[in-house]
């Protein structure tokens, strides 16, 4: 038999592939790894395409039991990786035997690791994606001790070594660059321009839909009343009637009535913002 047999599930463990864009229309978000970097960077260790499926874990890390003999990869926040007790590579290929355990361990810093397997995941897609959405629902469930998860055919690309290149570590401060709109003009002046001044921080209610903010100086209506609900994409910047700004990540919901002060570009900050712990300093910077 085949697969990897979840030993430990960890605090949320979760499926990814780059996620399923295009179907905003019918209120599915995009979903697929918070950390794309990270995630590309765990496939190409191991000669798998850019898309393949691996595990997301959040904090805690997850421990795996090979059926078969594989090759995995971890990357994204930084951990202890032990095969069968003993210590081995973090961020390059590592070979299991049937039978070998595969401990992933707390994140030194940041939050979510990424563990590839040679081959991807083989969960069964759901509209083109393999994804967990926690939003909606779509895709497999979040990982649970026992649950075995079925490994795909090697590509043809050989294994990567030290050539594969690296990542930034976690932020010890978050830089977001934000294009203003379309809904600034629902905020005084002083407070869209006191936004290039303030500094927020991550708060612990942060998650795959959304990382929320906390202390820093609320934004401040110049409009009353509420928007009828409009369209949401990744990297919008939603104001909440706290004033406290909120960035959509990849389980955003497709459409909300909370004002949008503008958005983040998709890229190296959004990564960035995946491995944010609670209690970091944000910054917003003019896009």
């Amino acid at each position: 038999m085949s697969g990897l047999l979840v030993i430990r599930p960890g605090a949320l463990t979760t499926v990814q592939d780059r996620g399923r864009p295009a179907y905003a229309h019918l209120g599915v978000p995009r979903s697929g790894a918070l950390d794309t970097a990270a995630h590309a960077l765990a496939n190409r260790l191991l000669g798998n395409p850019p898309d393949a499926a691996a595990l997301e874990t959040t904090l805690d890390g997850v421990a795996l039991r090979a059926l078969a003999a594989t090759t995995v990869a971890v990357t994204g926040a930084p951990c202890s990786v032990r095969v069968s007790g003993r210590p081995v590579a973090w961020g390059a290929p590592v070979r299991l035997s049937p039978g070998a355990e595969l401990e992933v361990g707390r994140a030194e810093s940041g939050v979510r690791s990424y563990v590839a397997v040679r081959g991807g995941l083989a969960v069964a897609p759901v509209l083109g994606s393999r994804s967990t959405d926690l939003l909606s629902g779509l895709g497999p469930p979040v990982l649970t001790a026992g649950t075995v998860l079925a490994v795909g055919a090697a590509a043809a690309e050989p294994v990567a070594g030290a050539d594969a290149c690296g990542l930034a570590g976690a932020p010890s401060e978050l830089l977001l660059p934000l294009r203003l709109g379309p809904r600034a003009d629902w905020f005084t002046e002083a407070s869209v321009t006191g936004l290039w001044r303030a500094v927020f921080r991550v708060s612990a209610m942060s998650n795959r839909i959304g990382l929320r903010t906390e202390a820093g100086s609320p934004l401040v209506r110049a409009r009353a009343g509420e928007l009828p609900s409009e369209g949401m994409v990744l990297g919008a910047v939603q104001v909440p009637p706290d004033g406290l700004p909120v960035v959509f990540l990849a389980d955003h919901p497709v459409t909300g009535g909370y004002p949008v002060v503008g958005v983040v570009p998709p890229g190296p900050a959004l990564d960035a913002a995946a491995q944010a712990r609670p209690g970091t300093a944000v910054r917003f910077t003019r896009a």
